[in-house]
């Protein structure tokens, strides 16, 4: 019992200090956010810089903040959306369909998982250089519109359902439409909860895709918007900061809206596992 309860402590030691670890970063951020680049670049100065202004936050309006603000809103969750439907109509397919090649297109689908990113720029700037998609939104949401990624975890979640229940529905003459739309899609909560804190903070960070296909400026991602405070002979380290401070805001609403769904699905798969 004592054997126990001193791995518990020690346990809990050492989430306490990989939290602290973590948390301290941003809470050091946000305290820079509020303070001049004097003190912020301080070598013999404390730990947390003093704060000690707002000037910070009134910068970010020099840049079109709200404007690029929004435009990462807008891109971000209208990818995330697409995402998400298509990646559970591709999912419920090859989850609940046969058909001759099933498993090589699924097994294709995981292999694009394997090819780094990286690999991938040239030929697809290629391709919206063809399409003429450069400077527009289309070249942002339309390649990445599906996701290997999502496929794969809808896959693997909508396999778990009884078949019994889809011809059942069936049987009463739901069109397969209906099935997926008022059957399957409302089961997968917590794997849409998933996939939207994944994909919206993949897609809100995106930072060199959008840097090489947007031009205009008022179109540009707030990502790319940052590196204004980055100059050639120093950097504005408190308006970066306080921009950055705003800009991790829709990151933590989305965590918030979908967590409950998100730590059941955890909980589910460690259940299972």
């Amino acid at each position: 019992m004592i054997k126990e309860r001193i791995q518990k402590i020690i346990f809990q030691l050492f989430l306490l200090m990989a939290a602290v670890i973590v948390v301290v970063p941003f809470v050091w951020m946000l305290v820079s956010s509020f303070a001049p680049n004097s003190e912020i670049v301080k070598v013999n100065g404390p730990l947390f810089p003093k704060m000690s202004t707002f000037g910070n936050y009134i910068k970010v309006k020099d840049f079109n903040f709200l404007q690029m603000f929004g435009n990462s809103i807008f891109v971000s969750v209208t990818l995330t959306l697409l995402i998400i439907y298509t990646s559970a109509i591709i999912g419920y397919v090859l989850a609940k369909y046969k058909f001759r090649g099933r498993k090589l297109l699924f097994a294709v689908i995981l292999g694009t998982m394997m090819i780094p990113w990286a690999v991938t720029i040239i030929p697809k700037y290629e391709m919206m250089m063809q399409f003429k998609w450069l400077d527009s939104y289309k070249a942002l949401i339309i390649p990445a519109m599906v996701s290997g990624f999502g496929i794969f975890m809808f896959k693997q979640s909508i396999a778990t359902l009884p078949d019994s229940l889809l011809e059942a529905a069936r049987m009463d003459g739901a069109s397969e439409w209906y099935i997926f739309h008022r059957i399957v899609l409302p089961m997968q909560k917590n794997t849409i909860a998933s996939l939207a804190i994944f994909q919206f903070l993949w897609a809100w960070e995106d930072f060199l895709w959008p840097f090489l296909v947007i031009t205009t400026q008022t179109k540009q991602l707030l990502s790319v918007g940052l590196r204004i405070f980055s100059g050639q002979y120093g950097t504005d380290y408190g308006g970066l900061f306080a921009g950055t401070a705003i800009s991790i805001i829709p990151v933590i609403i989305v965590y918030v809206i979908f967590q409950k769904q998100f730590i059941s699905g955890i909980a589910s798969g460690s259940v299972k596992g």
